[in-house]
């Protein structure tokens, strides 16, 4: 059975908290895993929520604030220490090379895995798989920084009633899907369109462009909301977002799941990040993130 879900490692901002790892999250889509802004510590999360080398295909960076990418140099040893057998990718701003060699290479270890590095130089898409497309858009930050927008390949829903309409059934639904027509009957005729699934990565940024465009139509948006409404100055002076400027953008994209994360140390009641969303008009299901959650990704509609 596939499994689509976000594990959430860390959800704190620039500084851990007793309560908060830094930043880390596992999205599982299907049989593989990617990994997001692996922070400090991540490694020992990944332990915690019974997150193997093994499941890990892809490492996405954001941007190399050490909140972000601190913890890539466990990763990466723990994936050679535990010789993952099969191709593993990372991708990260390009300009930030210099920053992700150091990590890289942090300290001395028997290397024997060799990631694929990807990196990303502007909008675009990094990779195209029989699953899905990988691409990423250049958000508002101190330093450059990148989300994340995964998109499955749209596919057919095949219709029960219309295929026994026209006597299809048994190996014949299967011919048809791969043939697209049987006997004078088109695929269209006893088909639907079934839209891919959509997720969205976006971290420190503004509100910018690319937020807009990696959360529209998103059926899951993992979004920072470092700051609450009431210190949105803060927020534009820093490079981030509030809580409120998340649901809005949620909002207006149609996002069937937001996930609230990357909190500032400075508050200490998770639940008003939930009542500013709230309030700020965004209806659909909403998480705000606690280490360790598991998330599953919404059903196809």
């Amino acid at each position: 059975m596939s499994v689509r879900e976000l594990v959430v490692l860390g959800t704190a901002s620039q500084v851990p908290t007793r309560h908060r790892n830094h930043n880390g999250y596992l999205l599982r889509w299907d049989g593989e895993g990617i990994l997001f802004d692996p922070g400090e510590g991540t490694q020992r999360q990944m332990v915690r929520a019974g997150v193997a080398a093994h499941d890990l295909n892809r490492i996405c960076v954001t941007h190399f604030h050490g909140d972000h990418a601190l913890g890539l140099p466990g990763v990466i040893q723990r994936i050679n220490l535990d010789q993952v057998p099969h191709e593993i990718t990372a991708h990260y701003p390009k300009s930030g090379q210099r920053f992700y060699e150091r990590l890289h290479f942090a300290t001395p270890f028997r290397a024997t895995v060799s990631l694929t590095e990807a990196p990303a130089d502007g909008d675009g898409v990094l990779a195209v798989t029989p699953s899905y497309t990988l691409d990423t858009r250049r958000l508002s930050h101190s330093i450059e920084s990148y989300g994340y927008r995964i998109t499955e390949h749209d596919g057919r829903r095949m219709l029960p009633e219309r295929l026994a309409a026209h006597g299809i059934k048994g190996p014949d639904i299967g011919r048809i899907q791969r043939e697209g027509s049987l006997g004078g009957v088109s695929l269209d005729e006893v088909s639907e369109l079934r839209r891919g699934q959509r997720f969205a990565f976006v971290m420190d940024t503004r509100l910018c462009e690319g937020v807009y465009a990696l959360a529209e139509g998103c059926d899951m948006l993992v979004i920072e909301s470092t700051f609450l409404d009431e210190d949105e100055q803060l927020a534009v002076e820093h490079g981030h977002l509030t809580a409120g400027q998340a649901a809005r953008v949620a909002r207006d994209g149609g996002v069937r799941h937001l996930v609230l994360t990357h909190f500032s140390q400075r508050y200490t009641d998770p639940d008003e990040f939930e009542r500013q969303a709230r309030a700020a008009g965004y209806e659909g299901e909403l998480t705000v993130a606690h280490d360790l959650l598991r998330v599953p990704v919404p059903k196809r509609r």
